[in-house]
């Protein structure tokens, strides 16, 4: 079975506290893009082969470091399912270390897979709950589209769709590690929170003048990304209505509301940077492609 998995970003992004578990409380306003991953998922052809993972970017692990991999590894333990072998290819176009969910939407490409392979028919919100236990984006990445996901990503709620418009990502040559990002939030004297209610104001009446004026995201404060004010700045002088930086970092976006500007702007960044890319809001996160 085959599925694309698309990458989201953070219209909204704060960290409330640190939960009794450890594991931090969030408040995220999630949009999938048709930036996609491929994932692919069949049985082994010989028994007993475990869980393998396959593909030609080499800077993806092939083993429990993968989050794919934990993800396989989950729905097995929740479901009971016996697992005769499976094999896990993975066609990366997600900029990895990203802030982009490339590694979540792989694993919600697995989970999604595989929930249809063993014919567990598990809903998709009972699918995100076993996501939740592997990553805080992987509830989001099987359900997608716009939504309010809080906790430690699994409670979910599903908002108005953003309105038409061009999404153009743009990935520096660095990476963040999202555990670093976190202990840079714990560490930080005083953290600036976003303005959580004039957002969901602004997201439930559609109303995308607002919701530009409000989008935030407080890793901005403590991940430093020094390309940052210069992609912005370039987004700003093309028009964009909002530019911010999606997760934990690097990648920064902008929301054109005119195709031309974005694909111009696009132009413009790809003098500088190899991960450009233009894309647009989609209202899944997995699109099946092959049965």
């Amino acid at each position: 079975m085959k599925v694309k998995a698309a990458a989201k970003i953070n219209l909204m992004l704060d960290v409330l506290g640190t939960l009794p578990d450890g594991y931090h409380s969030l408040f995220m306003i999630m949009q999938s893009v048709d930036c996609c991953d491929t994932v692919e998922v069949n049985l082994a052809k010989t028994k007993d082969a475990g869980i393998s993972i396959r593909t030609a970017d080499e800077r993806v692990p092939k083993d429990e470091r993968n989050i794919a991999f934990k993800a396989a590894q989950a729905f097995f333990e929740a479901t009971k399912a016996e697992n005769p072998g499976i094999e896990i290819a993975i066609e990366k176009k997600i900029p990895m270390a990203a802030g982009l969910a490339g590694g979540s939407a792989d694993a919600a490409g697995v989970l999604y897979c595989l929930n249809t392979i063993f014919k567990t028919d598990l809903p998709l919100l009972e699918l995100a709950r076993i996501g939740e236990r592997v990553g805080a984006d992987v509830p989001f990445s099987l359900i997608g589209g716009t939504a309010l996901c809080m906790d430690k990503g699994g409670v979910i709620a599903p908002l108005r769709p953003l309105q038409n418009c061009s999404v153009l990502l743009c990935k520096p040559d660095m990476g963040v590690s999202t555990v670093s990002a976190y202990k840079l939030i714990d560490s930080a004297p005083r953290i600036r929170h976003t303005d959580k209610n004039a957002m969901l104001y602004a997201m439930h009446n559609s109303d995308y003048k607002l919701l530009c004026e409000k989008a935030d995201n407080v890793f901005e404060q403590v991940v430093e990304v020094p390309k940052r004010p210069y992609i912005k700045g370039i987004m700003r002088e093309y028009g964009a209505d909002l530019t911010l930086m999606s997760g934990s970092g690097p990648t920064v976006y902008g929301l054109f509301s005119d195709a031309q500007s974005a694909e111009a702007c696009a132009n413009m960044l790809r003098r500088d940077f190899r991960e450009v890319y233009v894309c647009a809001p989609v209202e899944h996160g997995i699109e099946v492609i092959e049965l």
